[in-house]
């Protein structure tokens, strides 16, 4: 009798162990952040993209039919609106910090990141953004600096770090502002190893035994801070689809045991504080394209990928809806310019009319850029209020730029775009970030565990498990 039981319970035994299965980890891990694109900026692509079609409704992108799909909340330590820099840490520590801090706690100790955790356990890594490599998110998975604005020492962090693959537009500030002595950054990040390449060189023919590897725009670009947004691009531009590409053609050739790519559509946020909508939906479109690039490569890969994808802050409290219980976002295609570009473009139209500009001049510039006139009909009050600001623009004996959160913009371009917002029937509450909640979409393996969560800070937690770093 007791041989039977011993013999029932040893059965049961090898039963439990042969059911029991390793856990299948992630060997590839993607990590696309699109910086200020909250709730609305999502869907309000999606219906800008439906409308085109001409019809009401969405129009998926490539990560919004993912088999996941949540938000969370983005609070940081010490603000309920959050700053860049401390839902970046939150993002990528799993800590929140308070506003301005890049990789550090609130008493200035160190944080490390999930890329960094990712390089102890012998993965590549790589860090990529469509702005500047130190800005803010990119910057919280590599440093720890007490002040987002410390651009140069921030990058100093990165030569520090020895990451694999830093990709963007470049580098802001690349002279120490305090001291003239110190080396400039890509001279150090030379001396510490990275080849520097930009998108008009051969990469085909680095050598994956080159080393590591820093990827940027060529020197005489217009702005070493950011790509051109999608709006204004030129063909021979350089994309975030083109860095993601090259980051995973160079990481998964470097390393066999798998690799971690942060992803950062950056460009957004940029946007959304210029109240630009056209330009916000078409560089939502734009950061959809370099995640369908990550999306290729899971289907290559479907059993070894994750692939997350979520924001680390609202820009701008975009509304869909401006009291009228309709849209017309398909008014915002005839905007052929984003607000930087328009601002350039008046700039250029001022130089070459000199004191024979017109506000005749100006109205076919509107009309070429913005469809006023023609597919957009103003009203009298619009028409006046574009000709009193017209005029003040001729009248003035320099541009006049008002400061933008990143960059200067002019008056005029400002209406403009205000008006086709307008029009479009959208409204935008600030030109600052806001509380509201992003959303999180995942792919791949673990993919259903991000569907618990509620706060920014949880989803390292679970990258960890699922890549097992």
């Amino acid at each position: 009798m007791r041989f039977i039981i011993l013999s029932v319970v040893w059965s049961i035994v090898l039963f439990s162990c042969a059911g029991k299965t390793e856990q299948v980890k992630a060997k590839y891990v993607f990590y696309f952040i699109g910086d200020g694109m909250g709730v609305n900026q999502v869907i309000g692509t999606e219906m800008y993209l439906a409308e085109l079609e001409g019809r009401i409704g969405t129009k998926s992108l490539s990560f919004t039919s993912f088999p996941v799909r949540n938000y969370v909340t983005t609070y940081s330590g010490t603000n309920a609106v959050t700053c860049s820099a401390a839902a970046g840490t939150a993002l990528a520590t799993g800590t929140k910090t308070q506003n301005g801090r890049i990789g550090m706690r609130q008493d200035s100790s160190f944080l490390y990141s999930i890329a960094w955790r990712a390089k102890q356990a012998g993965k590549a890594v790589g860090v990529t953004t469509s702005v500047a490599i130190n800005h803010a998110t990119p910057a919280v998975f590599y440093a720890h600096q007490p002040d987002r604005q410390m651009y140069y020492e921030i990058g100093t962090d990165a030569a520090k770090a020895g990451f694999d693959f830093y990709g963007g537009a470049g580098w802001k500030q690349v002279f120490s502002p305090h001291d003239s002595s110190e080396i400039d950054l890509y001279s150090l990040l030379r001396d510490s190893g990275y080849v520097i390449i930009d998108h008009r060189q051969d990469f085909q023919a680095l050598s994956t035994g080159a080393g590591k590897v820093v990827y940027v725009q060529p020197e005489d670009c217009v702005n070493p801070s950011s790509l051109p947004a999608a709006i204004d691009r030129k063909e021979e531009d350089l994309t975030l689809a083109d860095i993601t590409r090259k980051a995973i053609q160079f990481l998964s050739a470097r390393n066999e045991d798998g690799f971690f790519l942060m992803v950062e559509g950056g460009i957004i946020d940029w946007l959304c504080h210029a109240n630009d909508g056209a330009a916000a939906f078409r560089e939502v479109v734009d950061f959809s394209e370099a995640i369908q690039v990550a999306l290729d490569f899971y289907k290559a890969h479907p059993d070894e990928t994750l692939i997350i994808v979520t924001a680390d802050h609202e820009t701008g409290g975009l509304a869909l809806g401006n009291g009228p219980y309709e849209l017309s976002l398909k008014l915002l295609a005839n905007q052929k310019s984003s607000i930087i570009g328009l601002t350039q473009k008046l700039k250029q139209l001022k130089k070459s009319k000199g004191k024979n500009l017109t506000y005749p001049n100006l109205q076919e510039l509107f009309k070429q850029e913005c469809g006023f006139g023609a597919a957009v009909k103003l009203s009298p009050e619009e028409e006046q209020l574009l000709e009193s600001e017209g005029v003040k623009m001729i009248r003035s004996n320099s541009s006049q730029l008002v400061r933008n959160e990143h960059t200067l913009v002019d008056p005029l371009a400002a209406l403009a775009v205000e008006i086709l917002n307008r029009k479009a029937m959208i409204r935008w509450a600030s030109g600052g970030h806001s509380a509201g909640a992003v959303p999180v979409y995942a792919i791949g393996v673990g993919a259903e565990k991000f569907s618990g969560i509620s706060d920014n800070t949880e989803i390292i937690g679970i990258i960890e498990k699922v890549a097992g770093y």
